[in-house]
């Protein structure tokens, strides 16, 4: 999942870099195309929180010991 939202993000970096070249200046295209890389920056830092998350509550568990009587 996160993968992809830096793969969707890449391609939105390349696509208004190309806008870019292409026309010369900051067009209304380039404020929609930054607009979606903030949502999905967003969104990878959710997703980055999340899995944070998992890891210290994994880290900060204690073991589960069982004593047979």
């Amino acid at each position: 999942m996160i993968q992809d939202l830096y793969k969707q993000k890449r391609f939105l970096e390349l696509r208004w870099q190309s806008e870019y070249e292409q026309s010369g200046k900051y067009t209304l295209d380039m404020l929609k195309i930054d607009n979606v890389i903030k949502d999905i920056i967003n969104e990878i830092k959710a997703e980055e929180s999340k899995i944070a998350d998992r890891e210290n509550k994994i880290r900060n568990s204690a073991p589960q010991v069982s004593v047979a009587t």
